[in-house]
């Protein structure tokens, strides 16, 4: 058996706790949705996944979906072979959509399909237990009691440590801690939303009372929305990104609909500029300076564009009051009842 040597992390990370838990993930992390199994080679995500871990990432992100898990089975493959002590990451999976054929109870939040989910994560990632596992999306046709005594059943068998939620609504976020504390049952501990510059209301508005009132943690997704933070669609090139991979047509229009979102690209990145920075560093460390932000989840198909954004916290203490102001000039899609 391998025996896990101290590890020597590459650059400085800052670590948050989740919500009111005791866990502790690093302020940046990575995920694989759309990547692993699908749009680089395995040789290419084990170089990505060690990238990150060099940096101080404690946390990558993964779901059933993904690939139709394929992408758990290329990081399950690679983190086997790695020599790092399981105490100094955590992995995640995500039950809903399934992984197979679609038939009746392979997708939803049923009880059948939560727990043999997470079975079939396990196996696929090739661990004894699942670190944060996340209910993908709302199921209507599940009972809400079904689903958080599921979830409870899972932590008690040791098989998950920490569960919660993905795209969820507040007040169905709010119906699953409610079940909770009438069973006296462990609740949802996260929510992962998709948070950006241009995708602001749940963090920013809707989930205000779940920070206040129940210290809901999350992992936000998509810091870059789809890659137009990036500014790589200001110059369009003969290069293929993941807009234009087969199935994603929908991810297309929704990120490159709105044409006045390239003027105010444009824009972040003069200002960006300015600072001294790149326009992707500035998004990420936007996303990174609310407070209510446990972990930001980066997505790279190359090593190199990985090493940049993993260097985000350097802008942070350049989001000054002044540039913050600015940044909401430009945007001009602050929700009413906003707080930093």
């Amino acid at each position: 058996m391998k025996k896990s040597q101290p590890h020597q992390f590459t650059t400085k990370m800052e670590y948050r706790r989740l919500g009111k838990s005791g866990l502790q993930l690093s302020a940046l992390s990575f995920g694989t949705w759309i990547t692993f199994g699908k749009q680089i080679d395995d040789k290419v995500a084990d170089s990505l996944l060690s990238t990150a871990y060099d940096a101080g990432v404690n946390f990558f992100d993964n779901a059933e979906i993904y690939a139709a898990g394929k992408s758990e089975l290329v990081m399950g493959k690679i983190l086997k072979q790695k020599t790092w002590a399981r105490s100094s990451y955590c992995v995640s999976s995500k039950v809903y959509f399934g992984y197979e054929d679609k038939l009746p109870n392979q997708v939803g939040l049923s009880r059948k399909h939560v727990i043999e989910g997470c079975n079939a994560a396990l196996k696929r990632l090739q661990v004894d237990y699942i670190d944060l596992f996340y209910c993908h999306r709302p199921d209507k046709n599940t009972p809400i009691e079904e689903t958080v005594l599921a979830m409870n059943t899972l932590i008690q068998q040791g098989k998950i440590l920490y569960w919660g939620t993905s795209e969820w609504a507040n007040d169905e976020i709010m119906a699953a801690i409610a079940v909770a504390k009438d069973y006296k049952l462990i609740g949802p501990s996260m929510e992962q939303p998709q948070y950006n510059m241009f995708e602001r209301t749940k963090m920013e508005k809707d989930f205000l009372l779940l920070f206040r009132d129940h210290k809901l943690g999350t992992t936000i997704w998509s810091p870059l929305y789809s890659g137009l933070l990036t500014g790589k669609y200001l110059n369009v090139s003969g290069d293929k990104t993941r807009l234009d991979i087969e199935g994603m047509e929908w991810l297309k229009d929704r990120t490159l609909g709105d044409p006045t979102r390239l003027d105010k690209v444009k824009a972040l990145d003069k200002l960006a500029q300015e600072l001294g920075t790149t326009l992707p560093k500035l998004a990420i460390a936007w996303t990174v300076k609310n407070p209510n932000v446990s972990s930001t989840i980066l997505g790279a198909s190359k090593p190199e564009q990985l090493k940049e954004t993993l260097t985000s916290l350097d802008v942070l203490p350049k989001l000054t009051r002044e540039v913050m102001e600015k940044i909401e000039s430009i945007l001009q899609n602050k929700p009413m009842q906003a707080q930093y």
